[in-house]
């Protein structure tokens, strides 16, 4: 795999442990536990990577949720933009986000600035374990950082709608399309967060988890792409996109899918969250073949 690629989408926890010093550089926190919204500020302000800012999933990196949308929308752009200006990044400003998850959350972050335009940022690979496994240091409290001006120029490109979802069904469009929820989830054998278990026909899945390493880091492409091929073909230029329960996890398929050499995909921000809004809308209960 070109070590290039993996160094423009991710960071090891040597590499910000050892260089940045020499860049002007914004690390950001995003541990957040869907079953415990505030567990991920809490656990932050005890003890956090030095310099880090804190992004609260549900707060900064989603907008309100309405009676069509899913669990995590897309914020308004100048919503997104005061956020970041807030955590001091502008164009001139690496960023590098994480979380304690294997890239779970911090990859939605990752997604958010790419779809604003930002293109200097990374995840850490491996998270905060990553970090604690080399014994680097932490700090506690709020970090205080002075305010910068965020400037988005939002990409419409890179999200998928649903309505988009439904023409294809309907035979009017295409599009391959990966959920990354796990496989019972999947398969509507089990559902801990929505009011409907199984998924949209036609779609494949992957679980974010399996793109993943026992450390939490994240798999090489060589191997992401025998897991992706499968799924998508052996064509890396096939147009495909991704989608999970509320679209945060499907960020990091993306990645994946960057990884293993395909384009990157459009994401379904709206996700399992959005689709079962409305009942009419079809649902398979079994993996798709």
């Amino acid at each position: 795999m070109d070590s290039a690629l993996r160094n423009s989408l991710l960071t090891s926890a040597a590499e910000l442990a050892s260089g940045s010093e020499n860049r002007q550089l914004r690390i950001i926190d995003c541990r957040f536990d869907l079953m415990a919204p505030h567990a991920g500020r809490a656990a932050y302000l005890e003890a956090h990577i030095p310099g880090a800012v804190y992004a609260d999933l549900d707060k900064d990196l989603s907008g309100p949720i309405t009676p069509h949308s899913g669990r995590h929308p897309l914020p308004k752009v100048a919503d997104a933009e005061a956020v970041f200006s807030r955590l001091g990044i502008d164009a001139d400003v690496d960023v590098i986000c994480y979380d304690a998850t294997g890239g779970a959350i911090a990859s939605r972050a990752w997604w958010l600035l790419r779809w604003l335009g930002h293109r200097n940022v990374t995840v850490l690979d491996g998270g905060l374990p990553a970090w604690l496994a080399r014994k680097l240091p932490l700090e506690s409290g709020e970090q205080a950082v002075a305010r910068r001006d965020f400037r988005a120029v939002a990409d419409p490109a890179r999200v998928l709608k649903t309505m988009e979802i439904v023409a294809g069904l309907d035979g009017k469009g295409e599009c391959l399309l990966i959920d990354a929820r796990d496989g019972a989830r999947f398969r509507g054998e089990a559902e801990p967060i929505d009011s409907r278990a199984g998924h949209i026909p036609g779609t494949g899945n992957l679980p974010f988890t399996d793109c993943l390493r026992e450390d939490g880091t994240w798999l090489d492409g060589d191997t992401l792409r025998e897991l992706m091929e499968p799924l998508l073909g052996a064509d890396e230029s096939v147009p495909w996109g991704v989608m999970c329960g509320s679209g945060v996890t499907a960020c990091h398929v993306a990645i994946s899918g960057l990884l293993a050499g395909y384009r990157e995909p459009r994401v379904y921000v709206g996700s399992w969250s959005e689709w079962i809004r409305d009942p009419t809308r079809p649902v398979g209960s079994s993996a798709a073949v």
